[in-house]
């Protein structure tokens, strides 16, 4: 008790039997009851298992008898040596006779002769009927992490002057290189052009290339080319004497150019339309 009088305190002790005795039987309790959960989840777990079957030992299994007449191979290690003949005529009672690597015309196919168009000179290039002409050489710049890389971009149409012709383009860090480039890329990408015998189109057609468009019209004996830019570069490389062409909507000589080609690809020739149609050329004619 606090006396305010004197402003004193008075501590008395404090029994501390009966909290104990008070909190004893409690932990008594949780303890018998923690025993008795015990047990029953054991006898849960109990009830749970399932017989499992017994396991049946390899010594039990017995293969099937082998058929009457069958003798074991002897291991591949213990097999006589084959020579080269033996496994080209195994080969061949199975598959046939085996390529020689020669064609009809005589060429071995196993030599291959592969020649970078760079390492070239001038006088080591295809030497053919195709002559080259260069309609645009541009300097790009290709930006990477260190700074721009300069090359330059060519763009040549290769043609033989009968009908064919192709357009290529080339990069390289060399004009000279991308030019090279751009005429070995023309000749893989050739193409024919039907011609009449005036040296003109059969009919008249249009083509689109990305923006590009190109109208394309038959003309008459001695008008001439009467066109601009790439698309009279390449009718005059395939051949063509009497033409008119027209570029429509953008000034780009790739894409003017490979719409020409295009065009050029949808005209048909009178005999072809004929064998189409199972029509002699007489009729197509009146």
């Amino acid at each position: 008790p606090l006396l305010s009088a004197s402003r004193r305190f008075l501590l008395l002790p404090v029994p501390k039997a009966s909290s104990w005795d008070e909190s004893a039987p409690e932990e008594e309790g949780e303890a018998e009851e923690s025993e008795e959960s015990a047990a029953a989840g054991d006898e849960e777990e109990e009830e749970d298992e399932k017989p499992r079957p017994e396991p049946v030992s390899s010594a039990e299994f017995q293969f099937a008898a082998p058929p009457e007449g069958y003798v074991e191979p002897a291991a591949f290690d213990e097999l006589p040596p084959e020579s080269p003949e033996d496994v080209a005529a195994a080969y061949e009672s199975l598959y046939g006779p085996a390529f020689s690597g020669e064609t009809f015309l005589g060429n071995n196919v196993f030599e291959v002769k592969v020649v970078d168009p760079i390492d070239m000179d001038r006088e080591q290039r295809p030497n053919d009927d195709f002559s080259e002409r260069v309609v645009q050489v541009n300097r790009v710049t290709k930006v990477v992490k260190g700074g721009r890389q300069l090359s330059y971009r060519a763009i040549v149409v290769v043609g033989d002057m009968k009908g064919h012709v192709g357009v290529g383009v080339g990069k390289a860090k060399e004009v000279t290189e991308a030019i090279t480039k751009a005429a070995m890329n023309g000749r893989r990408n050739l193409v024919t052009v039907p011609l009449t015998k005036y040296s003109t189109f059969p009919h008249r057609a249009n083509a689109d290339f990305g923006a590009a468009r190109v109208m394309l019209r038959p003309a008459c004996p001695g008008s001439g080319v009467i066109a601009g830019g790439a698309v009279r570069v390449v009718l005059e490389m395939a051949g063509v004497e009497n033409a008119l062409g027209k570029q429509l909507r953008s000034k780009n000589p790739l894409n003017n150019a490979r719409a020409t080609i295009k065009a050029t690809q949808m005209m048909r020739q009178f005999k072809d339309v004929s064998e189409e149609r199972g029509i002699p050329m007489e009729e197509l004619w009146k």
